[in-house]
């Protein structure tokens, strides 16, 4: 045997049981599901040094997927069908991930827009046992990525309004290549509600309030240019589901303790601190100082975070007309796309402007935040009859110019509002 033969020779007589188990959702995919699962199966022969399985999960498909599924089972060795009669990503994936025997689970989407050189890098530091998911990101500074600026921005906003309203510290929630280890999703997947595209995000919000460790890879990743996702309907779902989810997370529905408690997660603490005896941990703020990574109480400090969330809010709620413009009409779609960014806004602004955390305060911070949103609100609509009652039909530039100008004059208010409400004084020094 050459030195070259040795790790085929490896793959050709690994065992039965998968290290790994890739699934593959689909919905009418007669003509990629062929190409798409060939092209894995021969990397992973090739290139993946474990035991693994492809599960093809159709989900009530109409066309011929379901018999192109069947014969790619037939015809290659470690792939596997799963049916379902009703529609729903997220629905075929907790199907198939529960049903699943492997240790690590993972998911991609048919078109393999992600480049399959990042797979083992996603599931190499669950099968060492060092993360408990991973995700691939198309946001990161050396992921390469190829798609339209509608999407680009879509995306960009996207996570940005989680960072705002889920505190989400990941970087890319809808990257479609994710893996997970089975012990973890036995125990988080009873508590994911969504069964469509909003799966994956609810997923990685509550692994993330459970302490657990999110591995995140840049990839190279081309957009299909050929994809049917209807992107307004998916956008309302998500926005939808990011209300939910902040609901339960500020009632304290969902059991995060016990979740630590059961995957082992629970905050660490230090070994004097068994013996009752406190110390600080770290270096200790003298008055009007802030520690290191804290946010500075100073005002231009202040206006400057508050401006980069001003920004990401402003590109949020823009996407979100421009989204909904179509569906709902002019003033709707503003009060729509004003509201959910207006609680993203006073979210990020209470963490990363004025550096408060915790859920003291926390209702009366809202409530000043809604009175903004009372006032941005007031200005936008007016600003948009105006435009309307000048012109009966504007063009959409002109539109969106005019309440850019309005979110600027609310942005101002908002401000001044916030900074008088949330505007912390340092407290005494605990003895």
């Amino acid at each position: 045997m050459t030195a070259l033969d040795g790790p085929r020779a490896a793959v050709q007589a690994r065992p039965t049981v998968a290290v790994l188990d890739v699934v593959i959702p689909v919905y009418n995919e007669e003509v990629d599901l062929g190409p798409c699962v060939r092209r894995l199966h021969a990397h992973l022969s090739e290139h993946f040094p474990y035991p693994f399985q492809i599960t093809i999960a159709d989900n009530a498909s109409v066309d011929d997927t379901l018999k192109v599924a069947d014969g790619l089972a037939g015809e290659l060795p470690g792939v596997e069908v799963l049916h379902l009669d009703a529609k729903g990503r997220g629905r075929a994936l907790a199907a198939a991930w529960s049903g699943s025997s492997a240790p690590v689970l993972a998911y991609m989407d048919v078109d393999l827009s992600t480049d399959l050189a990042a797979l083992l890098p996603l599931v190499a530091p669950l099968i060492s046992g060092h993360s408990d998911l991973a995700i691939g990101t198309r946001l990161a500074r050396t992921s390469r990525v190829v798609r339209g600026a509608k999407r680009e921005v879509i995306s960009r906003a996207y996570n940005l309004l989680l960072r705002g309203a889920l505190a989400a510290r990941f970087s890319d929630a809808q990257c479609g290549f994710k893996a997970i280890r089975a012990d973890v999703a036995a125990e988080l997947l009873p508590l994911v509600r969504d069964t469509g595209w909003f799966f994956d995000t609810e997923l990685l919000v509550l692994a993330q309030r459970a302490g657990l460790r999110i591995h995140e890879v840049p990839v190279d990743w081309v957009d299909d240019p050929d994809s049917r996702v209807d992107i307004v309907a998916t956008a309302l779902a998500d926005l939808r589901g990011v209300g939910r989810l902040g609901r339960a997370l500020l009632t304290g529905a969902l059991p995060l303790a016990e979740l630590r408690a059961q995957l082992g997660r629970a905050p660490l603490t230090a070994p004097h601190a068994q013996s009752g005896e406190t110390r600080p941990t770290g270096p200790r703020a003298q008055p009007g100082q802030a520690l290191p990574g804290q946010v500075p109480v100073g005002l231009p400090q202040q206006l400057v975070r508050f401006a980069a969330v001003g920004v990401a809010s402003t590109l949020a709620y823009l996407v979100l007309f421009v989204a909904t413009r179509g569906v709902l009409g002019a003033q709707p779609a503003n009060l729509l796309a004003l509201l959910v960014t207006a609680v993203a806004n006073t979210a990020a602004n209470r963490r990363l402007t004025f550096g408060i955390s915790g859920r003291r305060h926390a209702g009366r911070h809202h409530a000043q935040g809604l009175l903004a949103f009372a006032l941005g609100l007031t200005l936008t609509s007016g600003a948009l009859a105006v435009l309307h009652a000048v012109s009966a039909v504007p063009t959409r530039p002109v539109e969106l110019a005019v309440l850019v100008a309005a979110n600027l004059a609310a942005t101002v208010l908002r401000f001044v509002l916030l900074r008088l409400g949330m505007h912390h004084r340092p407290h005494p020094p605990r003895r």
